[in-house]
């Protein structure tokens, strides 16, 4: 099954989560059964960030949102624990700072997207200035109506500037679920940290940031940046998904190795030749 196919929203299509089945997992019934799926796509991950980061000449830009306890760190732990942390960059926008307010909203976002040959992952990312600002009104609507196309525009730069490829996930879980995620840091002494009272307080605005969601999709899902909604009740589903849409997207760049830059004809003959003629050295 193509999943890019399945959860992609398509340029100008406003898709009502509330028809969306957050539990979804296709023809999956466990993790077991699909652990052996998972784990190829992770494999062809692996072998394709290398590729990427030798070719350097594209980059690839994965944005991850989610209502809170929806699985973006462990989204980032196990579908990018399968490439080389020497080539992915992890950004995490929280709160902006007092620095980051006097600046465009954007500001505090562009220095941290990939260079050439680099996977970047932003946990949370510049769509938080359309989702939580109109949640809890930081920013009248004439202002934050106004940063769709501002976006559209930054993503576009980098995708026609910079060779850079997006994806956009939204992990999707249903609020029984993510009640569940919270009682599970409560008694998990681990996970404790996770927990804070503003979680539940946040619950409150749940319909607010489903329809301020289904906004972002409409507004901002392109052919070069695409939105993708993955059904995230079940976590092993949720990787599942990621890692196959990713490497599917990686897949289409037609990476390849570059060419040596070098005579490598020279160098083995030369440092072969070299290699023969040098003394054997004797064992004590």
């Amino acid at each position: 099954m193509d999943y890019r196919k399945v959860f992609v929203v398509k340029p100008g299509a406003k898709p009502k989560l509330a028809d969306i089945d957050p539990g979804y997992s296709g023809k999956h019934v466990s993790e077991k059964d699909a652990k052996a799926e998972t784990e190829k796509y992770r494999n062809r991950l692996s072998q394709l960030q290398y590729l990427l980061y030798a070719d350097a000449t594209h980059s690839l830009l994965i944005v991850l949102q989610a209502m809170d306890a929806g699985g973006k760190d462990g989204t980032v732990s196990h579908v990018m624990g399968a490439m080389n942390p020497a080539g992915t960059v992890v950004s995490a926008f929280k709160q902006p700072t007092a620095e980051e307010l006097k600046h465009d909203f954007l500001w505090r976002v562009h220095p941290h997207a990939p260079a050439k040959g680099m996977v970047a992952v932003f946990n949370r990312s510049h769509y938080e200035d359309v989702l939580v600002a109109r949640v809890h009104k930081l920013v009248p609507k004439t202002v934050w109506s106004k940063r769709y196309d501002f976006i559209h525009d930054f993503e576009s730069t980098l995708y026609r500037d910079n060779n850079t490829h997006i994806v956009k996930f939204f992990l999707y879980i249903s609020p029984e679920e993510q009640l569940e995620r919270f009682r599970e840091r409560l008694v998990d002494p681990a996970r404790n940290w996770k927990i804070s009272e503003n979680d539940y307080r946040e619950r409150e605005y749940w319909d607010d940031y489903r329809k301020a969601y289904e906004d972002v999709f409409a507004e901002t899902s392109s052919k070069h940046a695409p939105w993708y909604i993955i059904p995230a009740n079940h976590k092993w589903f949720r990787n599942l998904a990621v890692s196959q849409i990713i490497a599917a997207t990686l897949e289409d760049i037609g990476l390849q190795l570059p060419k040596p830059q070098v005579d490598l004809e020279r160098i083995r003959r030369e440092y072969h030749q070299a290699e023969k003629s040098e003394p054997a050295v004797k064992s004590k």
